[in-house]
């Protein structure tokens, strides 16, 4: 996520997750892809859509009536899928959420090993970590029980208070009140720079 953000980026991704999501539950590997070899988009994964759906759903008033439509018809076909393809939906969303808080543990040993660097390599553990709340959310939506994620969760979050200071939010500001500091304290936290 840069300080750059488009609505209509961000819904051309959920819809193209949402076509492809079917498909990915059902398939053998966590992170899909929604296109070609060379395109731009975002890895598909359940955490990747359920995060665009969301904070979509939370800006319609400043979309068009197509744009509108659009997310209406990405978050059925994401509904859909939940529905009748629950097991692998599961199955891949604790995937998702133990692989994102494991691979968070390389950018710790990277801190403790290399500090100069650590601010430099933060925002896309923000944005795994983020993925990973909204992971939590639809896990608690859902019934859905892991005696494992919240260990890690809460692990991660001290090794990651351990490394941040508050700063402003890292994101682009028209997503700050999508993302509140009570929630999402480390989206107004960075690693501070080293000289």
């Amino acid at each position: 996520m840069s300080a750059d953000y488009s609505v209509e980026t961000d819904l051309k991704e959920a819809v193209a997750m949402a076509e492809h999501l079917a498909d990915y539950v059902r398939g053998n590997q966590l992170y899909g892809s929604v296109g070609g070899f060379f395109n731009q988009m975002p890895s598909l994964t359940v955490g990747a859509l359920v995060m665009r759906l969301r904070r979509l759903q939370m800006m319609t008033g400043s979309m068009s009536d197509d744009q509108r439509a659009r997310l209406e018809k990405a978050t059925a076909l994401h509904n859909q899928v939940q529905r009748e393809w629950f097991a692998h939906y599961e199955e891949k969303l604790l995937w998702e959420a133990e692989s994102r808080l494991k691979s968070m543990m390389a950018f710790f040993r990277e801190c403790r090993e290399r500090p100069g660097q650590c601010s430099q390599l933060y925002k896309p553990e923000a944005l795994k970590r983020t993925i990973v709340e909204e992971l939590l959310g639809i896990m608690s939506n859902l019934h859905i029980h892991s005696d494992v994620i919240p260990n890690h969760v809460r692990e991660t979050d001290a090794a990651l208070r351990s490394l941040v200071t508050r700063s402003d939010f890292i994101w682009a500001d028209v997503l700050a009140a999508i993302y509140p500091a009570n929630e999402y304290w480390w989206l107004y936290s960075t690693p501070p720079e080293q000289d």
